[in-house]
């Protein structure tokens, strides 16, 4: 049955648009609020090229969330393999195109979810062009989303604070009326630094977090990340959240307990990746904590279940007990 609960899920990247086509068998009142930092890739090309800001995200949560023929929602993240479009998606390219006869970005997502006959919205976070740079523990600066997860001083030279250029961009409106009006907010899952948190520093965004009556939830990733979370347990990872927003920004933690395959730790022990610790102590200190077997393999990387995962979204936002004890 498909309820009128109104979810804002934040974030951006996999985890973000994985988790979209949960939630829309349970609610079509969905808005997405997408990063636009990336600069890497495709969307990093289009950018320098066109000017325009990082359509990859933004396309993938709108595949998400499309309901079209198969065969149309297969070309939206067609990648061309050969030629001068070697590396560019379809849906990246069509955006490109929407961009150039539109106002803004934000009006060009808009015809595009549109055509594409979206469940829900997918706002782009701001209409402003912005690069990331990320302090780390020793003083350096490194600046630009793809650079920022590639550095390779390991767990002992973590990321301390993250930054936005320019600072403090607007917020596009409809991002935070729909945080006001929300039912559900959910932060990730998604790279911490790179697609949850930039979405934090646009301005307007937290304070319409914390004023909105909303259950907030943070999806905790299942797997750390080498460059940006080497060695985070969960209670690091809301730690952080808060460092750039403020304490208390979730009511619930929602972490995976599943055993990781042995195989699977092994190939991602390689790529200096490991399973999230579930500190339970530390995390219950600020938040509720659920924890449950979210865990997806598909093709030999580890995913969230998002069936499993929109459930309980769901169902957190509607427990009668929680609200009564919130």
């Amino acid at each position: 049955m498909i309820s009128d609960t109104k979810v804002v899920a934040i974030g951006g990247g996999t985890g973000l648009s994985t988790m979209l086509k949960g939630l829309k068998l349970h609610t079509h009142n969905i808005t997405a609020v997408v990063t636009v930092a990336d600069d890497g890739g495709s969307s990093g090309i289009l950018r320098s090229d066109l000017g325009m800001l990082a359509p990859g995200d933004v396309r993938n949560c709108v595949s998400a969330l499309a309901e079209v023929d198969p065969v149309m929602g297969e070309l939206l993240n067609f990648r061309f393999k050969d030629g001068s479009l070697k590396g560019h998606s379809l849906g990246n390219l069509f955006l490109a195109a929407l961009n150039e006869t539109s106002s803004s970005f934000d009006e060009a997502v808009k015809k595009f979810s549109h055509l594409t006959g979206v469940v829900g919205t997918v706002y782009p976070v701001t209409n402003e062009s912005v690069t990331l740079s990320a302090l780390l523990e020793d003083g350096r600066l490194i600046e630009g989303e793809s650079h920022i997860g590639v550095h390779h001083d390991g767990p002992k030279n973590g990321i301390v604070k993250l930054m936005v250029n320019p600072e403090k961009p607007k917020a596009v409106d409809g991002v935070i009326k729909a945080l006001e009006k929300a039912d559900i907010i959910v932060l990730g899952p998604g790279s911490l630094y790179t697609s949850i948190i930039p979405n934090l520093l646009v301005d307007g965004v937290v304070d319409a977090i914390k004023k909105s009556n909303a259950v907030k939830i943070y999806v905790c990733n299942i797997m750390s990340q080498a460059g940006e979370t080497e060695n985070y347990t969960v209670s690091d990872h809301l730690a952080a959240i808060e460092r750039h927003s403020y304490e208390g920004i979730a009511d619930i933690v929602i972490a995976n307990n599943a055993i990781i395959p042995e195989s699977l730790r092994i190939k991602y022990a390689s790529e200096h990746a490991r399973e999230v610790m579930i500190d339970s102590i530390n995390v219950l200190k600020r938040a509720k904590l659920v924890q449950g077997n979210l865990l997806l393999v598909r093709n030999d990387k580890i995913r969230h279940n998002f069936s499993r995962l929109a459930r309980t979204i769901m169902r957190l936002g509607s427990d009668v007990n929680y609200f009564e004890n919130k």
